[in-house]
């Protein structure tokens, strides 16, 4: 399971060979690592999304905070072919999308039910077997872009991917379309002044979901504006920073960011949700410490990615999930944009790495 682990320096440990077709029918020849992404697709399915991208956090966690011995484990583990938010997280989304199409998924959420990454879906076999086919397609994309050696994040790339083939796959909008209440979009306003959407105003919506449904869904209600979504991005920026100063990896922010998404998952209200701010400040700030520049410098720049992070999570949410009728996780979209960016800073020399994002390393 080596072979797995997101980081460079752990991948080379093992003797694994980014770019190598052979790396990749290592894993497609090896039946217990699709066994494993099924039983992670399905267990994603049982537990609910979000619960199980929790269970990442903790794991990574516990991976950084060991200790070189320990991080390989955990961090593999939390990244790897079971646990992996390309896994686990997006089968559970899978599923929460099938069970909302067939009418099994009555969860009394606010928005469209298939939205609901936060409900437990239980034991009912086809579920399960969505979340593990999904699981499987997950390991698939994710190690054919790993070994490829494709500059982004192979993991939060796959999640994106895997949301927007559940749409597809279920007959739900794959971007999704804008109600007649709102101008565009970008816009909120129809969701600030809680108007619903028109019966029959969106293609596919039936009576009731049309005119039970708000206009405009935005993901975090309590974190859409501009403004918040910048402040919040660069005080996680520069925490992650601190963090990847005292344990010199890129993950240990990123892992206490998806574990205090329990409070949000146990209902506490206006928790912020930070793993895309804090995993690419982190990893800019190690790519830039490393290059000659002050910590000063570098934790500037570090800051200025967790902004980024944010302000393009906060865009891609208002076009692929605001907007449609599925989860598509604005906080992967993120992580694959803002590493890839890292990634060509590294490939013209800007940066001197990439630290451990795949073909720039």
């Amino acid at each position: 399971m080596s072979s797995l682990v997101a980081t460079a320096a752990l991948a080379q440990a093992s003797g694994w060979n980014a770019g190598s077709v052979d790396a990749i029918l290592e894993v497609l020849l090896d039946p217990t690592i699709w066994l494993g992404a099924a039983a992670g697709g399905a267990f994603g399915a049982a537990l609910g999304a979000l619960p199980a991208f929790i269970f990442t956090g903790f794991l990574v966690i516990a991976g950084v905070w060991g200790g070189d011995a320990a991080q390989g484990v955990g961090v593999g583990v939390g990244f790897g072919p079971v646990f992996g938010p390309h896994i686990s997280f997006a089968g559970g989304a899978a599923a929460a999308a099938y069970a909302a199409k067939k009418g099994d998924m009555e969860s009394g959420f606010d928005y469209h039910n298939a939205k609901d990454i936060g409900f437990a879906l239980g034991s009912r076999p086809d579920i399960l077997a969505v979340g593990a086919a999904f699981g499987v397609f997950g390991i698939l994309l994710e190690q054919v872009l790993r070994n490829g050696a494709i500059p982004t994040d192979p993991i939060a790339f796959t999640v994106v991917a895997s949301a927007l083939l559940h749409r597809l796959v279920f007959g739900y909008s794959v971007i999704g379309t804008v109600s007649d209440r709102a101008s565009g979009y970008f816009d909120m306003g129809p969701f600030e002044r809680e108007e619903m959407r028109s019966a029959g105003s969106v293609p596919g919506d039936g009576e009731k979901d049309g005119a039970d449904r708000l206009a405009v869904e935005p993901w975090l209600p309590n974190m859409y504006k501009w403004s918040h979504v910048t402040a919040i991005g660069l005080v996680a920026g520069l925490g992650a920073a601190y963090a990847a100063i005292q344990t010199g990896s890129p993950f240990l922010g990123f892992g206490i960011s998806a574990a205090t998404l329990l409070f949000l998952n146990l209902g506490v209200e206006r928790i912020p949700v930070t793993h895309h701010m804090t995993l690419p400040a982190a990893t800019a700030y190690l790519a830039t410490a490393g290059t000659g520049y002050s910590p000063i410098v570098a934790l500037v720049i570090a800051g200025l990615f967790g902004v980024l992070g944010a302000l393009v999570g906060e865009a891609f949410q208002r076009v692929f999930y605001a907007h449609g009728d599925t989860h598509v996780d604005p906080p992967a979209a993120s992580i694959a944009i803002t590493h890839t960016f890292i990634a060509i800073l590294s490939i013209v020399g800007i940066l001197g790495s990439a630290v451990w994002v795949p073909g720039a390393v």
